[in-house]
């Protein structure tokens, strides 16, 4: 405008050309740059690049992971097991079947050995359908990993990614796994069983339902408070005596149970009794139950009978304290002649009534003073007016055992009431059955679950019990209702075993979708969700303060969680296959741990409930540290435990010629 005005007409139009040509060259550069990267997008989006894709860039990772320093290694490798599982569904996904099962094929032998469950279940993924209608295989599509890795090892990833630019591979870890960066050296590798955790979408709300106020103490007026009440400790003459009477009966328990044949005698653990440990009574230093908060019952709680509160106080003055340094004694009891027939075990509070449930539907009560009593004279029995056809035998002899028969289906779990005059048992047939053992005689038919039941659980109070089902829900029940009063539903498989709160306000479940669940049992609400199993999880235990939950799973791993907030304190990694039983000591010093791997093991829970330290961390010798021993059977998977009240540890199994 100003040249216009000067009347500099010439040098105007110069000006105006120049312009113009510059703007034409931006346009040509910016169609050349636009050009380029659709080009590069399009390269990218190509349907017959996508297969190699995956493949080239999941196999440079897995050799530059292998190819790592040791020191890092094992954390890397964290990586691959959820980078692989999404290569291969990401591969269904988009339509490339042959070459997503060629995948599948080259590379899962890397994670066979910690995820053949889940292996195998993908192995039924076969298109692009199954991963919608598969639940395993649409909750890890919605999920993302949690892993734990240190500094240094993050960064080293992050530089590998960028400078190889594999795209591919940096999606998948930047939408299916979260990095828990932690600074300082790399965890040791007997940690891995808590450095990797898969969660789902929900962990928001899980984090939300952790928060709510849980009361995990023990119940006000307990039979602890009332021993204090009642003077407490024995007299020296007194423990004598008891410590006599027990030992009398310990010789008639040192029998095994037999499928119908008596077993010869098992080898009993020397009691260690350390500076009179024996006379410290109920409460005694480690006993963590003194002090734990006194809660109000929200259940109408049964009366207990005048003589059996007796009996159990008069156990309580008797318990042994145990501790690290003072290990229980332990006696076994094996199931012979079981012909791979036996599918769950119980032993009733104080030892003297063992139960086995078999697969052709029966279950089977030894009384194991009189089974000890018997011998050779097997037909020279006491009373005979108490003989009838439960334990008459097709000879008209006399059996070692009391047959309950009444299912339809194979029996799964048994449970005795607290006192042992009641006994539960639930079967494939979807029922529940409560049986006398005064009468010997079948009482109620519980119907309520659609498929079978996997486990049932007396209260510690009895009268109230809880049922786990296929049906992915667990009821809770009482004896004088044909009805649940609660049924718990919220997990997205097999809930398989059921546990009570000490103080009988909370129900834990644990479930084969890798979770355990705490349930209010006068609302029905969810009050916790723990999350850190990478299997089913087959039992679980609650210490005696209510504090601490344990859980067993199929893979070996035990752990120990806080009830208050919900987190995982530590995890107990020593067996070798599943862990189908768990027991607390009476004063909840030791966590005792029964395994398909025919093993008994001690560990110590004031350990395991504190932070390691740092120089045991380096080690990595925290689970050593925290198993106190290991109690080896010859060929006998352990399929129940029990802690008695004077602190005698009880343990059951079948004998198995396969092992």
């Amino acid at each position: 405008m100003y040249l216009k005005r000067k009347g500099f007409t010439q040098t105007e139009q110069i000006f105006q050309q120049e312009q113009q040509n510059k703007n034409n060259k931006n346009a040509a550069d910016a169609s050349v740059s636009d050009t380029d990267i659709t080009k590069q997008i399009l390269t990218f989006s190509q349907p017959e690049n996508i297969p190699a894709m995956y493949h080239d860039g999941y196999s440079k990772l897995r050799s530059w992971t292998y190819s790592s320093l040791d020191l890092y290694k094992h954390e890397l490798l964290r990586v691959l097991y959820p980078v692989f599982i999404h290569c291969f569904m990401d591969l269904i996904a988009k339509g490339h079947l042959q070459e997503a099962r060629a995948f599948f094929s080259n590379f899962r032998e890397d994670h066979e050995m910690m995820h053949s469950r889940d292996l195998k279940k993908l192995e039924g993924v076969l298109s692009p359908s199954h991963l919608e209608e598969m639940e395993f295989a649409h909750s890890l599509r919605q999920s993302k990993v949690n892993i734990k890795i240190c500094q240094y090892s993050y960064e080293l990833l992050l530089q590998y990614l960028h400078k190889t630019q594999s795209i591919t591979m940096l999606g998948i870890i930047n939408e299916h796994i979260n990095f828990q960066v932690s600074p300082g050296q790399p965890s040791s590798i007997s940690d891995d069983a808590e450095a990797f955790s898969l969660v789902g979408s929900g962990q928001d709300a899980a984090n939300l339902i952790n928060q709510k106020e849980i009361h995990w103490g023990l119940l006000e007026d307990s039979l602890e408070d009332r021993l204090d009440k009642a003077g407490g400790l024995l007299s020296d003459s007194e423990k004598t005596e008891a410590d006599a009477k027990e030992g009398e009966l310990d010789d008639n328990k040192k029998k095994s149970a037999e499928g119908g044949k008596q077993g010869g005698p098992l080898k009993k653990l020397k009691k260690d009794k350390v500076g009179g440990a024996a006379g410290k009574g109920a409460r005694g230093e480690g006993d963590k139950a003194a002090a734990a908060p006194r809660v109000k019952p929200e259940l109408t709680l049964p009366t207990i009978p005048t003589d059996v509160e007796s009996s159990i106080l008069e156990d309580l003055r008797n318990r042994v304290q145990l501790s690290n340094s003072t290990l229980p004694s332990v006696c076994f009891y094996t199931f012979i002649n079981t012909h791979n027939g036996l599918n769950c075990s119980s032993i009733s509070h104080d030892g003297s009534l063992v139960a086995g449930g078999f697969s052709d539907s029966s279950l089977k009560v030894w009384d194991v003073a009189k089974l000890g009593r018997m011998g050779s004279s097997i037909l020279q029995s006491e009373n005979d007016s108490g003989l009838n056809e439960n334990t008459l035998g097709s000879n008209g002899g006399k059996r070692a055992y009391t047959l309950y028969q009444g299912h339809s289906g194979p029996v799964y779990s048994a449970s005795f009431s607290p006192w042992g005059d009641f006994l539960l048992s639930s079967s494939s047939d979807s029922t529940i059955r409560l049986w006398s053992t005064k009468f010997n005689a079948n009482i109620v038919c519980y119907k309520g679950h659609n498929y079978p039941v996997w486990d049932v659980q007396f209260s510690p109070v009895g009268h109230y019990f809880a049922s786990a089902s296929h049906d992915r829900t667990a009821r809770v029940w009482s004896m004088d209702r044909v009805q649940p009063l609660r049924i718990l539903a919220g997990h997205l498989s097999d809930v398989d075993c059921v546990q009570w709160h000490v103080n009988c306000n909370y129900l834990a479940t644990g479930s084969s979708d890798k979770t355990i669940r705490m349930w209010d049992v006068s609302s029905g609400n969810c009050m916790r969700i723990f999350i850190g199993h990478r299997s089913s999880i087959l039992c679980l235990a609650m210490s005696p303060d209510g504090r601490y939950l344990a859980s067993g799973d199929e893979d070996g791993t035990i752990m120990m969680w806080d009830v208050s907030n919900g987190r995982c304190i530590t995890p107990l990694v020593g067996h070798t296959s599943c862990v189908w039983s768990l027991a607390f000591s009476c004063e909840g010093s030791l966590l005792a741990s029964g395994s398909a791997d025919s093993t008994v093991k001690l560990w110590d829970v004031n350990t395991s409930v504190k932070p390691p330290k740092s120089e045991e961390t380096k080690s990595g010798n925290t689970n050593r540290l925290r198993s106190l021993k290991t109690l080896p059977t010859k060929s006998t998977p352990v399929y129940s435990l029990r802690f008695s009240r004077r602190n005698l540890l009880f343990a059951a199994g079948a004998l198995s010629t396969n092992l």
